[in-house]
């Protein structure tokens, strides 16, 4: 009889006993009826025998089969009855009985296994045993009708998809038969001469040629299944109308992400790193489970094997005796074969994932510079405040001296004045006392008294009048030295011109801020007069259209003479100079602030201003505006009028040049309002439009800052998040058209945006829709993306928008997508999905 390939379905169980061997390195914990896994023999092979009832031909054959095996699953003993009076008692680990459920049997046998396979070491569950003792049925049956009939693998890949994350972990199957000396691949029967290859200096064994799978969800691995069980070779027999001609083999591959819990990270060299906690790299651990379905052995006579089956039937029991060989060596030659005292080496396999190390080490990098930043603002408003206070102090130690030599002159006055008038009434009376000649001698000498009196007061008037002029000198060189040390002037204005020279510029500036708060007013209201009425003037006239936004102030009046107000294009020809206006932009005044960075946002809106506000300086004057100040009026207006200059090529090579990039990247982060980071959205969405800034603009964290400002979920940030991201593409798209091909893998995958493209690749909003299917068809263009796509989900995004998008020439771009991309097309065939022409 010729062998055949074996169908879906499963063998009904027979009663014949059947040996299941688990290799259990290590197990977290015991469930109730375990083996007793763990302890001082973790490592030793463990051995179950399970019994099959009896089917019906069985049971018509020979009535007393059934007396020849005696269970005593209590004691985990086995009795095989050579006759009634003498019979062979064998010990198991555990004993399973023919009522025994496919649930029971996983959880005594391969449960502590997976177990240890997600805890990092290696694991096998093996199934040996005659034909048709129900091997197949206990590791491979699928369930479909009945799920309680589920053998091993499918429970064991169920535990294993329920303890991953498929953000960090992966799951790879591979499915393989060994027929006839060869290993054959059961996922793609061409390759049917599969090579055994040793590492020599590890001593791991790997099958290079073999298909691997990546699994993400139970349906996908039953799908394999199917196809390897459809694949393998089975015949007819008289022990079995099924019987396996090969060893089927199930290789699971799982990889899990472990962050280290200690300061201190052994390395497999030996090495010890101090790296400290929040930086620790995170541990790739690698571990495999192996099931392994073997062939029946069977005596030719029994089986009645014949022509190729019978040379079917000696490789089997060639490959099992040798098996029985190597188990018996490893169980020092002894003359029965105690599998149960095979023992193995336990190791863990780790790894540290430097790559995802390296992208925290850049994240704790940005968040430092993003810190350092932050302290150096809060110490130049230090310095700004305390500078203001010095300011404060020396103003009023001038008001105080002021008063002070005011005083001191107005009582040097009033005393030279008083003497004055004492002389002079002195001086007059003398003089009418004046009388006889006899008298005249003695009015003489008493006016010689009066007039030595009159000398000595005077004296003394101007020694008070030299001390008070020395003290009024004093002062002046403590008020000038005090000006000096204010702001190194030394100029000897007298306090009175210094004065009245301040007062005049203060005044006049006053006056001058009256009316340009006036002419801003004015120019504000036409701005938003010119947005509500596009006719009148709205627009470029060559289909560009700046970011939307609204910076008009609501204080506009008329004018009241009826003149038609110009539009904001011609401001600097009002009278009020765009460096005037730029000039503003740092005055101290916040509404003066504010009120002067909305006209500049609305004169950037039209192209034919934007190179005469950089010429003037004016971007420069934007950025320090976000550098600056943290109101968030001012740095929302100041990264829309960043945007609107950012449409010029030109004008995006010098934001790049000034280090606008790290500042947006820092206003989105510390912004609240959804508009302010619509507008910074909008400004690196420009950006992202220029083939020559990609790569810089992803290093100075763009990407990273369009992608963090997901979280805000508003559809006006999202829709600008999405532009970006396809400028971002088409981009690299060009490139790669351009270029012949890029060398790896897009940047916009690498910064990890592919599951927010998938996620909103159908998005209600039709703006954000079309963006994002656009990016995602310039992503699928080049073949190194291909993996990703598929992996993430995006092959079926891509079938959707080739048939259902709104537009023709998005899904055209999908169609030749697909068409173009050999992995799209194998991928296709697999999932049997029809390729739109």
């Amino acid at each position: 009889m010729s062998s055949s390939y074996r169908n879906a379905g499963a063998r009904a169980p027979s009663f014949r006993p059947s040996t299941v061997k688990s290799k259990v390195p290590q197990v977290r914990r015991s469930a109730p009826g375990s083996l007793g896994y763990g302890g001082a023999e973790s490592g030793r092979v463990r051995v179950a025998v399970r019994l099959r009832p009896r089917n019906n031909e069985e049971m018509a054959a020979d009535a007393d089969f059934a007396d020849c095996v005696e269970l005593q699953p209590e004691l985990k003993r086995l009795k095989l009855r050579k006759n009634n009076w003498d019979s062979d008692t064998y010990e198991f680990d555990e004993v399973l009985t023919e009522f025994a459920s496919q649930k029971r049997v996983y959880e005594v046998v391969a449960k502590p296994v997976v177990e240890s396979v997600l805890d990092g070491y290696n694991g096998t569950v093996m199934a040996y045993g005659q034909t048709g003792t129900g091997k197949t049925y206990t590791l491979g049956r699928l369930g479909d009708e009945d799920t309680s009939a589920r053998g091993i693998m499918v429970r064991s890949m169920e535990d294993i998809l329920s303890n991953v994350s498929f953000e960090t972990d992966s799951v790879s199957v591979s499915y393989l038969q060994l027929y006839m000396e060869n290993i054959q691949d059961l996922l793609n029967p061409a390759n049917d001469n599969i090579s055994i290859v040793e590492d020599q200096r590890t001593g791991d064994v790997s099958l290079p040629g073999a298909t691997v799978l990546e699994i993400r969800n139970q349906q996908s691995f039953l799908e394999l299944l199917r196809l390897g069980e459809a694949h393998r070779i089975a015949a007819n027999t008289r022990l079995n109308t099924e019987s396996s001609r090969s060893h089927g083999i199930l290789m699971v591959h799982v990889k899990r992400s472990i962050l280290c819990q200690d300061d201190d990270y052994s390395l497999e060299n030996g090495e010890r790193s101090n790296l400290g906690r929040n930086l620790a790299p995170p541990i790739i651990r690698k571990s495999k489970l192996i099931v392994v379905d073997l062939a029946g052995s069977e005596r030719i006579h029994k089986s009645g094997s014949e022509g190729h089956m019978l040379e079917e039937a000696k490789s089997i029991n060639l490959s099992l005796s040798a098996l029985g060989k190597c188990i018996n060596a490893l169980a020092e030659n002894s003359s029965h074969v105690p599998a149960m005292k095979v023992e193995n080496m336990l190791k863990i396999k780790e790894e540290f994932d430097y790559k995802s190390l390296s992208k925290r080490l850049e994240m704790e990098i940005d968040r430092l510079i993003a810190e350092n930043e932050r302290q150096q603002k809060l110490y130049q408003n230090e310095v700004e405040r305390i500078r203001l206070e010095a300011q404060k102090r020396v103003a009023e130690a001038e008001r105080n001296y002021v008063e002070v030599l005011e005083e001191e002159k107005m009582k040097c006055q009033m005393d030279y004045m008083e003497s004055i008038k004492k002389l002079e009434e002195k001086w007059a009376a003398n003089h009418q006392k004046r009388g006889a000649i006899n008298g005249e001698v003695h009015s003489i000498a008493s006016g010689s008294e009066e007039v030595s009196e009159m000398k000595a007061l005077l004296q003394k008037e101007i020694r008070l009048r030299k001390a008070a002029e020395e003290e009024i000198q004093n002062l002046n060189t403590q008020f000038l030295k005090i000006s000096k040390l204010a702001d190194g002037n030394s100029d000897g204005f007298s306090l009175q011109e210094i004065l009245e020279e301040e007062s005049y510029q203060k005044k006049k500036l006053e006056d001058e801020v009256r009316i340009l708060r006036n002419q801003l007013a004015e120019l504000s209201a036409e701005a938003n007069q010119t947005r509500r009425y596009p006719e009148r003037g709205g627009g470029d006239g060559n289909g560009k259209v700046p970011l939307g936004m609204d910076f008009s102030t609501p204080h506009s009046r008329d004018n009241g003479n009826g003149e038609e107000r110009a539009t904001l294009s011609g401001l600097h020809e009002r009278g009020v100079g765009l460096q005037k206006i730029l000039s503003l932009l740092e005055a101290e005044d916040a509404n003066v602030r504010i009120h002067a960075v909305k006209v500049v946002a609305n004169l950037a809106a039209e192209e034919a201003n934007q190179e005469k506000i950089v010429e003037a300086g004016g971007l420069s004057s934007l950025l320090m505006l976000l550098r600056r100040y943290e109101d968030e009026t001012i740095r929302r207006i100041a990264a829309g009028a960043i945007a609107n200059l950012a449409m010029n090529e030109s004008n995006q090579q010098l934001i790049m040049a000034q280090g606008g990039v790290p500042l947006l990247a820092l206003t989105a982060a510390d912004a609240e309002d959804p508009q302010t980071m619509r507008m910074v959205a909008g400004a690196i969405a420009n950006l992202c439009g220029n083939d020559k800034l990609q790569t810089r603009l992803r290093a100075e964290g763009g990407i990273k800052a369009l992608l963090g400002m997901v979280k805000c979920r508003h559809p006006d940030v999202l829709s600008q998040v999405a532009r970006g991201i396809a400028n971002f593409a088409k981009c690299e798209s060009r490139a790669v058209t351009t270029e012949g091909g890029s060398k790896g893998r897009s940047l916009l995958v690498e910064d990890g945006a592919l599951p927010w493209i998938v996620q909103n690749a159908n998005n209600e909003a039709s703006i954000i829709r079309r963006h994002v299917e656009l990016a995602l068809c310039h992503l699928a263009q080049h073949e190194a993306n291909a993996k990703d796509l598929i992996g993430g989900g995006a092959l079926w995004e891509l079938v959707r928008i080739s048939r259902d998008c709104s537009r023709e020439d998005i899904r055209a771009l999908a169609r030749q997508t697909q068409t173009s991309s050999s992995t799209f097309l194998a991928e296709m065939r697999r999932l049997k999905i029809e390729v739109c022409k």
